[in-house]
């Protein structure tokens, strides 16, 4: 079985309210050295090991449903795990 770890971010060149917004409540609560924030998401995923090849399988599953591939850029690190 795979352990697949997928990291997603918006890309540099859009702008991030959300991570804005956060930014200014932590100044806010005096956490000045906060230069920028950025928001994202972080999904894990276990995968049966007999996919042939795991990162074309993911690649695909990111490019079609779990990332915005305009707005979004992703990376992932698959590990492999003993089924318990």
């Amino acid at each position: 079985m795979y352990k697949v770890k997928v990291y997603v971010t918006l890309r540099e060149s859009v702008l991030d309210p959300q991570g804005n917004a956060v930014k200014g409540a932590l100044h806010s609560l005096s956490f000045n050295a906060v230069q920028d924030v950025r928001i994202g998401k972080y999904l894990e995923l276990k995968i049966d090991q007999d996919v042939a090849d795991i990162d074309t399988f993911v690649k695909e599953m990111c490019e079609k449903l779990l990332t915005n591939v305009v707005i979004e850029d992703y990376r992932y690190d698959v590990e492999e795990v003993v089924a318990q």
